[in-house]
């Protein structure tokens, strides 16, 4: 793989040696669909929450979240979500809110459905993840040398693909790489900030996070830490921020009156971004191990001597007391 991002995030192999049927996801917003399953949620009518079910159309989990609490004018961190989905997408999944049921159905936003389901006393986060169900079409298809493929034609290499996974890895068996969202598509920055996170150097952190560039980041926003790499932090950089770079403003507005508060600039991210830095550097020794696992022919759903296991429990999740 010669993709910049892929590299970075262990993507580094395939499954089989097909050549796939080339093609592009996304080149619509709509073409990518995501519904999130998520374990149920138990209604109450004297709770205290609003329960809704939220499609999105091109929207950032956390700067939709940012954009609701402010017109709902509650805390950013009394609305409860499962999973962070992807923005170039149409994505719907449940958002527990601490703000009253008409209120809630009241809020107006670009491209946004919000359908109130009713009122809870339980909140949700990532425990309650359990999955999504992806609807994508591709565009595009070609055989290697780029002539086009017909739909007949890209269908039966799949299916092509899905029997030799079969005939190697088992049946109903494949490789769950981890892709770029979890990582930030633009941006695999969160990896690298997890890395300093584990090592609690919290200034390295934050620095890495504001200054680090991405290959697919606006020019503006790599102007931007590239200032921040060669000149540091000051008042004047505020001035020259997108307003788009929300996350980046409050934690330097918080370094500038607080400049040795690295701790405290860290936790202006949302808890679930914060939370992810680390999930994104499991994630990569995971694609590797994944990775590296398939080129020496070991089973991915047997255990072999020297794996580590665990038990699952009624959810279908690992049991970390096991």
């Amino acid at each position: 793989m010669s993709d910049p991002i892929a590299q970075a995030i262990g993507l580094q192999g395939y499954a089989t040696p097909h050549e796939g049927i080339g093609g592009i996801i996304k080149a619509r917003v709509t073409d990518f669909r995501v519904e999130e399953i998520a374990t149920p949620v138990h209604h109450d009518n004297r709770g205290r929450f609003t329960v809704a079910k939220i499609t999105l159309t091109n929207w950032e989990t956390n700067r939709f979240c940012n954009q609701l609490s402010a017109k709902l004018r509650i805390p950013r961190n009394r609305v409860f979500f499962a999973g962070t989905k992807d923005k170039r997408a149409v994505t719907s999944q449940l958002f527990v809110i601490d703000a009253p049921m008409n209120k809630v159905a009241e809020v107006e936003l670009p491209d946004v459905e919000i359908e109130v389901l009713g009122r809870t006393h339980q909140k949700i986060g990532f425990g309650n993840h359990r999955g999504n169900r992806f609807t994508i079409v591709v565009r595009g298809c070609c055989h290697p040398d780029g002539t086009p493929m017909t739909d007949d034609e890209a269908m039966a290499e799949v299916e092509r693909i899905q029997n030799d996974m079969e005939a190697s890895l088992g049946g109903q068996r494949f490789p769950n790489w981890i892709g770029p969202q979890r990582f930030g598509s633009g941006r695999p920055v969160t990896p690298h900030v997890g890395r300093h996170v584990v090592n609690e150097d919290w200034e390295q952190a934050v620095m890495t996070y504001l200054s680090m560039e991405g290959p697919n980041e606006e020019e503006e926003a790599q102007a931007i830490r590239k200032q921040i790499r060669e000149n540091g932090l000051d008042e004047g950089l505020l001035e020259s921020l997108p307003r788009w770079m929300g996350f980046e403003r409050r934690m330097i507005e918080h370094l500038l009156s607080n400049p040795d508060d690295h701790v405290g600039a860290f936790r202006k991210l949302p808890t679930n971004l914060q939370l992810m830095t680390v999930h994104a550097l499991q994630s990569i020794v995971f694609n590797k191990s994944l990775q590296r696992r398939l080129e020496e022919g070991l089973p991915l759903s047997r255990p072999v001597v020297g794996d580590i296991v665990g038990r699952i429990d009624e959810k279908s999740q690992l049991d970390v007391n096991s």
